[in-house]
């Protein structure tokens, strides 16, 4: 795995001085010291902190997760300053969102490589299942850089990357099970059930390791009286079950060999309401999504190095009604493989941390109803990253080149300041060039999807350009005990962005397209702050206004709102018993309305309570309320269906061995 990179490197001098600055979340401190050794990857593939990291990052640990009833990525991360957890569908889904750019340009990753189900889907389906194709149990932390990635990562990095890094098995056997009951308050079912379990050890003393860990999730469907019609779900019924296994084989004290295997049955029904010409028609998707990975990992003298190939089969039944009405009454049934191998070498050359690395992608995808034959996309890549020191000022220069084979080559360098002022205190910022290729569903012109609540088609289209971005940041962090505080101002500009062609006033066609037609800008900053009244007492808050701008069109971007702001308080009032009050506020923004087009929905604030009893060593009880005060979105809102869950009361325990 890639953490194993930074084994047996000696950074230059300030990178290692910054190494020992972040701090740990506040529910820890409650119970312990401040612990000054959380790492993150992902911004550079070598390790750092969330001081010195040159990117913005953020952490989310696996206490933080036992802490709150999470089902998805979104769940998880959804506190996080730049981050917008979005309704992408009339029926409970949800996509991420980073700094105001849509949920496309926010690249998923496990352990550091991309999972995707886009083209199976399609935009109009969100993301939801890749965010549900790890199990929880299974995450060790997340880690969030917002700001682009593509100098590391390639394509979709725009917005930034969510890296979830799994659980490593040890030596120490292991074992536990954990449940979660939750259920709403209002309105008509709803409930749902999360249960996990797993065994981690030796399977021979430091030579063979190995974990495995299962889970399933059970969630009813929830009806609303705020639906437009009364006979749809305002959230769907999703059964889900995963399995995931690894093994760690240590060669010897320099090599490691990583296997790991996860498999998810995903199925999920509901009943949707897309206009009058229909009425309320059935949903009914099902998901099976299998993922094999490979990798060696080598230590030598001052080197590391790592190969590996991961494969990742995603296959969809697709028994939505309006589409399979639309398509002869033939039920979808589509598939989307993707293999990719890469390597990458980490050393200290001349005082300088050097990484190298190459990328060979190919997607394999067929889809009965909306394709003409199978389509294969070949993506090639190499990259280089130096790191290095200029007194105090800690630099990282860093170049991608891309070639996909629709679309040609793509360079994207970044470059990235991180000025240590004090151990403690950082001014960091930099500048970064990043692309997106079209989709297949985008780009093939046998690809055609319904729309328009069924009146209109929706096909690829050949001519496409990739979208560009450049994309700047400048900020200050300070971490010092139990206190941090930091400000960062962003800016994302970003041409030839896709878009759909819609129906408006005068302009109905029956068969439509994507274009390369608008430029879009996002402004804004963030702020953050952490601070431990004592060893109990803990208050966590950031804020981050984003101003988002279609410019040819001079209009906001719709579904972005100006403002969100977090504020969280961490109270361990008896030495087993921890709570946390989480708020959320969420501001006004412009949503897309079949009647009116785009019209401004209002502010809505959502208040989350939570608590952790650590019974026995073994055994831990929770419990807790979401949006307790029952908020409701407006009308506007109401009018798409974008539904916010009422209350909700929730009970869980886990029972460690």
């Amino acid at each position: 795995m890639s953490i194993a990179l930074n084994r047996g490197i000696s950074r230059p001098r300030h990178l290692s001085l910054t190494m020992l600055a972040s701090l740990m979340p506040l529910a820890a401190l409650a119970a312990e010291p401040v612990a000054l050794e959380q790492q993150v990857i992902t911004a550079t593939q070598t390790a750092h902190s969330e001081l010195s990291a040159p990117a913005s990052v953020s952490v989310v640990t696996r206490e933080e997760l036992e802490q709150r009833p999470v089902y998805n990525l979104a769940d998880a991360v959804k506190y996080l300053p730049g981050v917008q957890i979005n309704p992408s569908s009339t029926y409970g889904r949800k996509e991420i969102k980073l700094r105001g750019l849509d949920a496309d340009y926010t690249l998923l990753l496990v352990n550091g490589r991309r999972i995707n189900s886009r083209d199976v889907l399609t935009s109009e389906y969100a993301n939801d299942f890749d965010l549900s194709s790890i199990p929880i149990a299974a995450i060790d932390r997340i880690e969030v850089i917002r700001g682009p990635m593509s100098s590391l990562y390639g394509a979709d990095a725009i917005g930034g990357v969510v890296n979830v890094i799994l659980l490593q098995p040890s030596n120490q056997t292991r074992a536990g099970i954990a449940y979660t009951y939750e259920a709403p308050t209002v309105g008509d079912s709803g409930d749902s059930h999360k249960a996990s379990g797993y065994i981690s050890g030796a399977l021979i003393e430091d030579k063979l390791l190995g974990n495995l860990i299962v889970e399933g999730v059970d969630q009813a469907a929830w009806r609303s009286d705020q639906t437009v019609s009364s006979d749809a779900d305002a959230a769907e019924h999703r059964q889900a079950g995963s399995i995931y296994g690894s093994l760690s084989w240590l060669l010897d004290e320099r090599q490691t060999i990583d296997v790991d295997i996860t498999h998810r049955q995903d199925d999920r029904v509901a009943n949707w309401y897309p206009g009058l010409r229909y009425g309320v028609v059935q949903n009914d998707q099902e998901m099976e999504r299998t993922s094999f990975g490979l990798a060696h990992s080598g230590r030598w003298d001052g080197i590391n190095s790592r190969l590996r190939y991961y494969y990742e089969d995603v296959e969809l039944t697709d028994g939505s009604e309006l589409m399979t009405r639309f398509n002869g009454n033939v039920v979808g049934q589509a598939e989307q493989q993707n293999h990719t191998v890469d390597g990458q070498l980490s050393g200290i050359v001349a005082g300088q941390l050097l990484t190298v690395g190459a990328e060979r992608r190919r997607t394999e995808f067929s889809h009965n109803q909306n394709l003409g034959t199978e389509t294969n996309v070949d993506q090639y890549a190499v990259f280089l990253q130096d790191e290095f020191s200029l007194g105090n000022l800690d630099v990282t220069l860093g170049g991608r080149w891309d070639h996909h084979e629709a679309f040609g080559s793509e360079f994207s360098p970044r470059a990235y300041g991180v000025y240590n002022l004090t151990d403690n205190w950082v001014i960091k910022g930099g500048v970064g060039k990043s692309f997106k290729a079209p989709a297949i569903y985008q780009s093939d012109e046998t690809y055609s999807v319904a729309a328009c609540q069924g009146f209109c088609r929706v096909k690829g289209n050949a001519q496409l350009k990739p979208e560009t971005a450049i994309s700047y940041e400048l900020g200050t962090l300070y971490q010092n005990g139990g206190f941090e505080a930091g400000v960062t101002l962003f800016q994302t500009e970003i041409d030839d962005m896709i878009v759909s062609d819609r129906w408006r006033a005068g302009y109905r066609p029956t068969l439509m397209t994507y274009s390369n037609i608008s430029t879009a800008r996002v402004r804004g900053y963030e702020l953050l702050g952490r601070y431990a009244f004592d060893e109990t007492l803990g208050l966590r808050a950031n804020y981050t206004y984003s101003d988002a701008e279609d410019r040819e069109a001079d209009a906001p971007l719709n579904n972005t709102p100006q403002h969100i702001a977090n504020v969280g308080l961490d109270w361990r009032a008896v030495p087993a018993l921890a709570l946390n009050l989480d708020y959320q506020y969420v501001g006004s923004q412009w949503l897309s309305t079949p009647a009116g087009g785009a019209q401004e929905s209002g502010a809505f604030h959502v208040l989350n309570l939570g608590s952790r009893y650590q019974a026995t060593p073994q055994l831990a009880l929770n419990a807790g309320m979401n949006n307790l005060t029952n908020e409701k979105r407006d009308d506007v809102a109401q009018s798409v269906d974008n539904i916010l869950m009422g209350r909700t009361v929730f009970v869980g325990f886990s029972y460690d061995i």
